[in-house]
């Protein structure tokens, strides 16, 4: 026993205040009640939130690897491929545009003078048909100078028109053509070569995402099961709350005891009870407050440890998988936007390559029917020699009676040297003319047109394999950004909440020392049946090993003490406690 144990005389147990101090802890059990019960639902809610955050970023790396992200992605590589072949196809089909407009341009001159020609056939054949009458007598036959000339001129004027009405329109169609070719160009100048190199751009990126979420999904996992093993201590921890509830409620049933014991004990009796019981209350609050302390710091360290991992695996996702809003998008999300993109292009493209199409059957048709009109030109200029070598043979016949008619005969044998020259010219054009026109209207027709649909229907299905891993992604990032900033703020409060227990620490501290003023020890306090009585049921109410430990240190296991020498002892122990 300590000498100022020894010294200190009894004094009468305050039941009173004693019973003020068991009001009292009510105070700081219902304010860590209340506390704790925020602070855990705070916990599971974020623990929720975090799981789902985890668990769908945690899935995602296999899905970039799907097989179907790889089928759209080898679809929208060969896309980029064929785009930029269609594109240099494309500059090899204008070129033969631009020399159709040059050689049908330079038909025109051959064709006009084909036509002067034919109209002075029409003169020709006025002056000869007048020659002729004053010159030739009723028993002469010349049919050439009063007939033939006149036929073979209505036959060449009517040719020639034909001939050129075919011409002009296909003038017009040629000038359409290249009018809608320039249209073309404008809208879609380097379009799929662009469009060629924002794919490839595109897959690179994901191919960089995809290799990037290989390497995080470690790192995610270790993140998850750090988050796994950080709430497991944060739930630990806040059970102190529930266990300091308990043992204050306890030693508030030890205090209400040990008053209603005063109310029926002598003064001595009550000093040596205050002594006995009510110290066991001091050392079991004591006790709680220490363990109170302690972990009320490691939750709070747990929680905070807890938003810090919230906080990693939120900056870490959205670093490999983007914000999922337009400053930044994933690379998914970009390469669905380039492929969406890449489809409205092709489908312009195709749009105008129709229009093309129809212009280019219209020329190549048209040069049909200005080739067909072939055979007649060269049978104008064949009856042309005919004609004038029939009117030469008259003429020389007329003899000087002929010099008027002979002159017309040289006229036409010079405007069938012009036919000649002017259909051999306007001819060899058309030719030319006839094979661009096949190869444009090839192009426009043939493999290339059909390949820029083909495109499109391409990058259209790949487009839909897309949106299934992009919707998986966008939903991941949405419950990224709706989630990921609550959670690190719902635990973030909930570890500054465990700031204000502080000073429910400190009135625990207050009321253990008021406890200590109200229970004074005694020098032989003999703990008598009564009190054993008090003792036994108040060991009876304990909840956890701490407490029995701290009654088991003062009295023993058995809770037998019946010699004076026993209960001396433990009032030694008790002193040696608190003084």
């Amino acid at each position: 026993m300590s000498a100022l144990a020894q010294s200190l005389p009894a004094k009468p147990a305050d039941a009173t205040a004693l019973r003020a101090v068991g009001v009292a802890l009510a105070a700081p059990r219902e304010q860590i009640e209340s506390t704790f019960v925020t602070v855990g639902a705070r916990l599971t809610e974020g623990a929720a939130m975090l799981n789902r955050v985890t668990k769908v970023f945690e899935a995602l790396p296999a899905q970039l690897q799907s097989s179907e992200l790889v089928e759209a992605s080898t679809r929208l590589a060969d896309v980029g491929k064929q785009a930029q072949t269609i594109s240099a196809l494309f500059a090899t089909e204008q070129a033969d545009l631009t020399r159709l407009v040059e050689v049908v341009r330079a038909a025109d001159h051959p064709i006009s003078e084909l036509r002067r020609t034919v109209k002075m056939m029409g003169i020709v054949a006025i002056n000869a048909r007048v020659v002729a009458a004053s010159v030739v007598g009723d028993g002469d036959d010349f049919d050439v100078f009063t007939t033939d000339i006149a036929k073979l001129s209505e036959s060449a004027s009517s040719t020639i028109q034909q001939f050129t009405a075919a011409y002009r329109q296909l003038t017009d169609e040629v000038g359409q053509a290249a009018r809608q070719r320039g249209q073309f160009e404008n809208a879609h100048a380097d379009t799929l070569s662009t469009l060629a190199a924002s794919m490839d751009t595109a897959l690179a990126e994901l191919a960089r995402q995809r290799a990037i979420s290989v390497d995080g999904s470690a790192e995610t996992g270790r993140v998850s099961r750090q988050i796994v093993t950080r709430i497991a201590s944060a739930v630990m921890a806040l059970q102190v709350g529930d266990a300091t509830r308990q043992r204050i409620e306890h030693i508030e049933s030890g205090v209400a005891a040990l008053g209603d014991l005063l109310d029926t004990l002598s003064p001595e009796e009550g000093a040596a009870a205050s002594a006995i019981v009510g110290g066991l209350q001091v050392a079991q609050l004591a006790a709680a407050t220490d363990a109170f302390e302690g972990d009320v710091d490691e939750a709070g360290t747990a929680l905070r440890d807890l938003a810090a991992d919230a906080r990693a695996i939120t900056d870490q996702s959205q670093a490999i998988y983007g914000q999922g809003d337009e400053t930044g998008a994933s690379s998914l999300a970009a390469l669905s936007k380039a492929v969406r993109h890449a489809a409205t292009v092709l489908r312009d493209c195709e749009a105008e390559r129709s229009k093309l199409e129809m212009v280019a059957s219209a020329v190549l048709g048209t040069v049909g029917v200005l080739l067909s009109h072939v055979e007649a030109v060269q049978e104008i200029e064949a009856n042309m020699r005919l004609v004038s070598l029939n009117a030469a043979v008259k003429c020389a016949q007329l003899g000087p009676r002929g010099a008027a008619l002979n002159v017309i005969a040289r006229q036409l044998r010079e405007l069938t040297g012009e036919t000649v020259s002017a259909a051999e010219a306007s001819m060899a054009g058309l030719h030319e003319a006839a094979g661009l026109a096949k190869s444009f209207g090839a192009a426009a027709n043939g493999d290339t047109a059909g390949r820029v649909g083909q495109l499109e229907q391409e990058a259209t299905a790949a487009l839909i394999l897309l949106q299934g891993v992009d919707a998986a992604l966008a939903e991941a990032l949405a419950t990224l950004n709706r989630d990921g900033p609550n959670v690190i703020t719902l635990l973030g409060t909930a570890a500054e909440t465990f700031v204000s227990q502080a000073a429910i620490s400190e009135t625990m501290r207050d009321l253990e020392m008021q406890l200590v003023a109200a229970c004074p020890p005694v020098a032989s306090a003999t703990q008598t049946a009564a009190i054993s009585d008090v003792l036994a049921a108040h060991r009876a109410r304990y909840t956890m090993d701490a407490e029995r430990r701290i009654h088991e240190k003062l009295f023993g296991a058995d809770m037998t003490v019946s010699e004076p020498e026993a209960v001396t002892e433990a009032s030694e122990d008790l002193d040696a406690l608190f003084f």
